[in-house]
Order: structure tokens, then sequence, then C-alpha cells
């Protein structure tokens, strides 16, 4: 059930997934920044920026890890698919390095 084109190699997928999972991320990153900050002048508290973007970070890391699942998962398979080709490429050139692949 791949959502990818039959002509769209491994390595497209893989950059395209592994993008797509790093500015969902960032996204959340920049979500719970706003969060804090929204927070903090709600009750009258000055907070840091720099302070708010690494208690974002802090919280959405473990946080990404349950609401990006499936992108997650899309990234480890396309990873998968790569190594997998490149494993195969490099038996097929040690094959032909060694002569077994003459004709």
């Amino acid at each position: 059930m791949s959502d990818a084109t039959p002509t769209e190699s491994a390595g497209r997928r893989l950059a395209r997934s592994f993008a797509l999972y790093t500015l969902a991320r960032l996204g959340l990153v920049a979500v719970i920044t706003v969060v804090i900050l929204g927070v903090g002048a709600l009750v009258h508290v000055t907070v840091p920026l720099l302070v708010a973007m690494l208690f974002a970070l802090l919280i959405a890391m473990p946080l990404s890890l349950l609401l990006f699942k499936k992108l997650r998962q899309r990234v480890n398979r396309d990873i998968t698919a790569v190594d997998a080709k490149r494993r195969k490429e490099r038996e097929q050139l040690m094959s032909r390095l060694q002569g077994k692949d003459e004709q």
C-alpha cells in the first residue's frame, strides 16, 4: 500500500519522507514554543525565546514519536529499501569483480 509511483526511486522516496518528517517535527517545536510563550504571557511571566525553544524541543522529542508514528515508519521502510538496493548493487559489483558474472 505504497503511495509512491513505480518510477520513483527509493532514494527520492526516502528524501521526501525524511523531509516531511523533519518539517513535521520542526513544526511541532514551533507550536509548542508558541504555546509556552502564550502561557507565559497569560500568567504575566516573561519567558525568553531561547528558553521556550529549548523546553519545546525537549517536549517535542518524545511527543513526536507518538504523533508522527506513521511518518517515522515510512522513513524506516524507505531506509530499508535504499539499504537493500545498495546491498544488491554491491553484491553484483563484487560478483563482477570476481569474474562470476562473465557470459
